[in-house]
């Protein structure tokens, strides 16, 4: 019988990892991702600089930040982006966690597969454990309402300590507090109605709240008022200008006066929706599209103030802030469908100019303006100040809060040991691997403190096994505290958030076991994980 022909079943170049290598250059990937934000965990924790491909730099110790700005190629490091990103969406905080108790379940996880423990055995045992662990943190949250100004200022406190923004954040704190208790509409919270605009100059001390809202444009004319108190505005989003006709025409004019008066027809035709305008009451106006110069030049004679070209998303806030009501005919334009703000005023800064809409009797929609040295100061305490509202939101939306510093955690994992005890089977050890993962986030703040990870997890058990279920690692003293007289309050859903997310990851990674790369691919893959090294472009198989 002769010698059997090899048989390709893949297209030639196509490059394949099956079994226990795939596992683990998969592992291995995602431990990498892991790795590279967790030094950013934490009171204590470090920033990372990026410097893009045209020289832009990006300082941040935001983990979702700082996985997208890395522009990662590997397919499995992508899940992992993935977690910080549904994070970001869904608490706007945690993401860093998230992406840490992935990397630490799939490590714990290798080593269940090195004792020869099936992928499906430990994803049983994952579930289960997640599943407890949701219930452990509904069970030991606290109840909040939008009453408890204190604990909410704290909850913001908590989300920008270790931050950009942390050198102001008592001011920062309140600001933010004000801005989503305004928003609050039949007990429920819109992140898109609380607009955060920076600018360069000046220190963060100086960022302020505007009940109303800010816009980046200038007033059109410089013969119009550049400040107006008790102000009447209309929110126009078609233009102020004469239409062309939709398809090519063309006038033959015999005379001199013909023309005179074809251009006196506009004239007039701009003078009625000026005049219909400011019939209305109107003595603001702020137009989505253009506005034509005679027209502006009738508004500015009229004394009435104009911006156009306004974004549709701030024409939105406008009707949220001020009342007012989106008009697209001049002609219907009516009191009715006016807004109000205490005062309009055109601020400069530096070149620039902004018009700031104030005073707003019952803002839906409310302007942070936060101020800052230099753009990448600014840019950070943006992120700062998004987090923190997020994290407001998120409290406020579920009603319960837990404490921070690795509290909530070392709690879990104590409750998961408890329920793996009465399992049989091998998914206990994956109950039990679960439980060590949790840890992971107290263990990582004690790192990024210069702290004794070991002497401090010994610390923190020992205390939650004497019932003290918020001892907490304080970084800055290095003892072991009570976090919720501390002052470190979390909202309830970064923790369920972060356990239902990298659970779900983790389960999904630990099913793979054969890798196909085809030859088209961009990502060819050879067999080991050699070329990922300190993660430079996180490059593929």
């Amino acid at each position: 019988m002769s010698n059997q022909q090899p048989i390709f079943i893949l297209p030639e170049g196509t490059h394949r990892t099956m079994g226990k290598d795939a596992q683990r250059n998969n592992i291995m990937a995602a431990k990498l991702v892991a790795e590279t934000v967790r030094t950013t965990l934490g009171p204590k924790g470090m920033d990372k600089m990026i410097v893009d491909s045209l020289g832009d730099i990006t300082v941040t110790n935001d983990g979702v930040t700082i996985l997208n700005e890395m522009q990662i190629e590997h397919p499995i490091a992508k899940m992992l982006v993935e977690v910080a990103k549904t994070q970001e969406e869904q608490v706007g905080d945690g993401t860093t966690t998230a992406v840490i108790l992935a990397g630490e379940l799939l490590k714990n996880a290798e080593r269940l597969l090195d004792q020869e423990i099936h992928p499906t055995m430990i994803i049983k045992g994952y579930r289960e454990a997640a599943q407890k662990a949701q219930e452990v943190l509904n069970e030991i949250a606290e109840p909040l309402t939008k009453d408890a100004k204190e604990l909410l200022k704290m909850i913001a406190i908590t989300a920008m300590t270790g931050k950009g923004a942390e050198t102001a954040k008592e001011k920062l704190a309140n600001l933010i507090v004000n801005a989503v208790i305004a928003i609050e509409e039949n007990n429920k919270f819109s992140m898109n109605d609380i607009k955060v605009e920076k600018k360069v100059g000046g220190s963060i001390d100086e960022s302020e709240l505007i009940q109303g809202l800010v816009i980046d444009k200038e007033i059109v004319h410089n013969s119009m008022p550049n400040k107006i108190e008790n102000a009447t505005i209309a929110l126009i989003d078609s233009a102020l200008e004469v239409k062309n006709t939709e398809i090519d025409a063309k006038i033959q004019i015999t005379d001199p006066n013909q023309l005179q008066s074809f251009v006196e027809q506009e004239e007039k035709i701009l003078k009625d929706m000026v005049d219909k305008i400011v019939n209305s009451g109107a003595n603001a106006v702020f137009c989505q599209k253009g506005i034509d110069d005679i027209a502006q030049y009738f508004l500015a004679k009229a004394g009435v103030m104009a911006a156009r070209r306004v974004k549709k998303s701030d024409m939105e806030m406008l009707a949220r802030a001020t009342g007012a009501k989106m008009v697209t005919k001049v002609n219907e334009l009516g009191d009715d469908n006016l807004g109000e703000a205490g005062l309009i005023e055109e601020v400069e800064f530096g070149t620039d100019k902004m018009i700031f809409i104030r005073d707003c009797k019952h803002p839906k929609a409310v302007t942070l303006l936060v101020r800052g040295g230099t753009q990448h100061v600014v840019d950070e305490v943006e992120r700062a100040v998004k987090d923190a509202i997020g994290d407001l939101i998120a409290s406020l939306q579920v009603g319960k809060v837990v404490a921070g510093a690795g509290a909530p955690e070392i709690e879990v994992a104590k409750r998961l040991r408890e329920f793996a005890n009465s399992l049989s089977g091998r998914e206990q050890l994956a109950v039990l691997s679960f439980a060590d993962a949790m840890e992971v986030i107290p263990r990582t703040l004690a790192e990024n403190a210069g702290l004794d990870p070991i002497d401090m997890l010994t610390e923190l058990k020992s205390a939650h096994d004497a019932g003290q279920k918020w001892a907490g690692l304080n970084v800055f003293t290095g003892k072991v505290q009570d976090s919720w007289q501390q002052g470190i309050i979390e909202p309830l859903k970064i923790k369920t958030q972060a356990v239902k997310s990298a659970s779900e990851v983790t389960e999904l990674i630990l099913r793979i076991d054969d890798v196909i790369a085809g030859s088209g691919s961009k990502n060819p893959m050879p067999g080991g994980m050699h070329d990922m090294g300190g993660m430079g472009g996180m490059s593929p198989y």
